[in-house]
């Protein structure tokens, strides 16, 4: 099954922990510290919209790209007509947009989800191109100290009224892989006394992949880009061996010729 189906319809429910107006606020910060205080800013990987709408409320003109038209058929009923958000179902290694934009970000490790440096690559290589001159790029990733030493071959299990799941981890080493094997119990919306212990199960498989940061900050610069810092998760601090999650900034780099889009 594509991955997040299933899980879209309880995806907030279960990601309610998530600290969303902290990372907003962080986003924010960093965003202006580079220069992009209002403007057009692109969030790849949105789901259900979570940070496009917060984003939205601090001021900037939000677009959402997700692959999974489940998570933006969520996404745009929690959207007011105020925020004025544009949600494009489209894959990031291949998204398209009518002009360019102020800052692209991405967050809650969407970008692990690209499992291969040359699919990386072009992630990249469409965000260098779809930047303004001098624009910013900002995305969090999961470490490998994360996959490896916290999440490993854990099974993590969490049961509610609304709805139950099975988070079984397994970490490849050689690979870098973290596979997900998901399975939810959802109960079944009938309003009868014969139907309220009818549960719908669905089972997802995902994959995400730990980079190196010399592997990310090489492909940064074969996309046209510059690294610009790297940061341990809601700080300004270098990461440590030891960091679960960390932010890396990189900018738009005056080129001739940069366009990528059919290469």
């Amino acid at each position: 099954m594509q991955p997040y189906t299933g899980f879209a319809s309880v995806y907030d429910m279960f990601m309610d922990n998530v600290p969303y107006d902290d990372w907003t606020e962080y986003v924010v910060h960093l965003l202006k510290k580079y220069g992009v205080e209002d403007g057009l800013v692109l969030e790849l990987g949105c789901g259900t919209g979570s940070m496009t709408r917060r984003l939205s409320t601090k001021g900037y003109n939000m677009i959402g790209v997700d692959s999974s038209e489940e998570m933006l058929s969520i996404a745009r009923e929690k959207s007011s007509e105020e925020e004025n958000i544009l949600y494009l179902c489209q894959d990031m290694r291949e998204f398209e947009l009518f002009g360019t934009v102020a800052a692209v970000i991405s967050v809650c490790d969407s970008i692990n989800y690209i499992t291969s440096e040359e699919d990386l690559l072009k992630v990249f290589r469409l965000v260098n191109n779809y930047l303004d001159p001098r624009g910013v790029f900002i995305f969090d990733l999961d470490t490998q100290y994360a996959y490896e030493e916290v999440l490993g071959d854990a099974t993590i299990a969490e049961s509610r009224d609304q709805g139950s799941f099975i988070w079984e981890n397994t970490y490849y080493e050689e690979e870098m892989i973290n596979e997900i094997n998901l399975t939810l119990f959802i109960p079944v919306e009938e309003d009868t006394p014969e139907r309220n212990n009818y549960f719908i199960k669905h089972e997802e498989t995902h994959y995400r992949r730990a980079y190196s940061l010399d592997t990310i900050g090489r492909l940064i610069e074969e996309a046209g880009m510059e690294w610009v810092a790297v940061y341990d998760a809601l700080t300004e601090k270098e990461p440590s061996k030891d960091s679960e999650r960390v932010y890396i900034i990189a900018r738009e780099k005056r080129q001739e010729n940069k366009l990528y889009i059919n290469e």
